[in-house]
């Protein structure tokens, strides 16, 4: 039996070869389907403008093509870029994102999520509005506040023309007050959250509270009344 099992083990050895060379081509060229969430690149904004609507930062794909192929594809050697250069302001729709994918030839795009974008570019845009200081809380009883000082008093504002156009004061974060007997001044944050605007240099601001006694009550006079 032993010797049946050796007799002819060169050919029986190339034909386990063949066989699984065989078998290894055929499952390479196996269809297999993969999804993958490819990153969306815009490039090549124009000078002076800005994207000022929300674009996907990833895109759903789902290719397929043979096994081998999409064994070898690394997720981080697929994106989709889109070129900006050029436009003009406005809405731009940027349709068949999948001819941006850079992938072999072989392997087809069988569902994309978006299939479109669009792409709303604005002139950059700055405004110089005044501070608004927000106050919390009561000083300690028998005192009260005099005046409230800002520097600077106003900030520069920049970001898309259309938001700009809507932003008329900055607002401070809230000074507490409460129990405070004299004046003081302190750095405070600004509390500005824009969505397509940002302030442009200054974040903070000088606010100085002056405490003060408060005045007394003056009784009233009874109306009609005399003196003699």
């Amino acid at each position: 039996m032993f010797e049946s099992l050796t007799e002819n083990w060169v050919a029986k050895l190339l034909s386990l070869i063949f066989a699984l060379v065989l078998w290894f081509f055929v499952m390479g060229e196996q269809k297999l389907e993969v999804g993958y969430a490819v990153p969306l690149e815009l490039k090549n904004t124009p000078a002076g403008m800005m994207v000022a609507n929300e674009v996907p930062s990833l895109v759903d794909v789902r290719i397929s093509g043979p096994r081998t192929l999409l064994m070898n594809l690394s997720p981080t050697d697929i994106r989709i870029s889109v070129d900006l250069e050029d436009l003009q302001p406005g809405l731009t729709t940027f349709r068949r994102l999948e001819e941006r994918l850079d992938i072999p030839g072989t392997l087809k795009v069988t569902r994309l999520s978006p299939s479109f974008i669009d792409v709303k570019l604005e002139r950059i845009k700055e405004k110089s509005v005044p501070v608004k200081v927000m106050l919390s809380g009561n000083p300690e009883p028998g005192h009260e506040v005099a005046t409230v000082a800002v520097k600077p008093e106003r900030v520069v504002v920049e970001g898309a023309e259309s938001e700009i156009k809507t932003v008329n004061e900055v607002s401070t974060e809230a000074v507490d007050l409460e129990g405070v007997m004299e004046s003081f001044t302190l750095i405070v944050p600004l509390n500005y959250r824009g969505k397509y605007t940002s302030l442009k240099d200054q974040k903070t601001v000088e606010v100085g509270v002056a405490i003060v006694a408060a005045s007394p009550v003056q009784p009233e006079q009874p109306t009609g009344s005399s003196q003699e």
